[in-house]
């Protein structure tokens, strides 16, 4: 398996900090950390997903049903990058993914867990009205795939973004096979025991007019999770990290400069 990898430099000096992108997307969701203030501070490191971006993408689904293929996954990229006890920011559906990582390797190995709009459970009161629109961008016809796509697009944000930027997301959808999108959609996400024995800092964001995730995922993982800390950005959608990115820069440096 070829996965993608991007390291944005930062001497070993400083804090390493892995992003995980999101259901059909890719690391180019993370221009305004990667770009920003947070590499000055931090060295930072992203990767597209399998199944995106630049990423190998087996058609065969068990490469995307089985949990223990996310968790290696992640184990590679911060062995293969000599990451340091990184810290974790995840994205939506990679919240799937740093969970099973958890899951299957425990947080000896990470200092920390930041969950953007992620997914912590699959359970009623979660989904938001948007959420549909994943399985029908899996369509296997082409112009209902577009069409839920553009629609999902739209739906992540409650501050529309520019059409640059509109188009930026779009493309890196469009990347991802409706095999893989159908692969990823529906698997279990039976993670209570996992978020219940996380031992290290966790930092909850969520938008409060995220209309893929409700609000209450985010309650739910902060919840569960120990000592956590959730903020919640008003009047922002599914992606607090574009939408307000100064105020995530900063409420996430604060959270990473305050772990060990």
């Amino acid at each position: 398996m070829t996965i993608a990898v991007q390291d944005w430099g930062g001497g070993p000096a400083k804090r390493d900090v892995l992003f995980i992108h999101g259901f059909s997307q890719s690391h180019l969701c993370w221009l305004k950390q990667v770009s920003g203030t947070m590499s000055e501070a931090f060295r930072i490191v992203t990767y597209d997903n399998r199944g995106h971006g630049m990423s190998e993408k087996p058609v065969d689904p068990a490469h995307y049903r089985d949990p223990k293929r996310w968790a290696d996954e992640v184990d590679a990229v911060i062995t293969g990058c000599g990451l340091h006890r990184p810290i974790v920011v995840v994205w939506s559906y990679a919240g799937r993914i740093a969970l099973d990582y958890l899951t299957h390797y425990g947080d000896d190995g990470i200092s920390g867990l930041v969950m953007v709009c992620a997914t912590s459970s699959a359970g009623p009161g979660t989904a938001g009205p948007a959420a549909p629109l994943m399985r029908a961008m899996a369509a296997r016809e082409l112009a209902p795939s577009v069409e839920a796509s553009v629609q999902f697009g739209r739906a992540c944000f409650a501050k529309p973004p520019s059409a640059a930027e509109m188009e930026l997301f779009l493309a890196c959808a469009a990347v991802t096979p409706s095999g893989v999108r159908e692969a990823l959609i529906g698997r279990p996400a039976e993670y209570a025991q996992t978020l219940q024995t996380i031992r290290v800092p966790t930092l909850v964001v969520h938008g409060d007019e995220d209309r893929v995730l409700l609000p209450a995922t985010g309650e739910h993982t902060a919840q569960m999770v120990r000592h956590a800390k959730l903020l919640v950005y008003e009047g922002v959608g599914h992606t607090p990290f574009w939408e307000a990115s100064d105020r995530f820069n900063a409420d996430v440096t604060a959270f990473i400069e305050s772990t060990t």
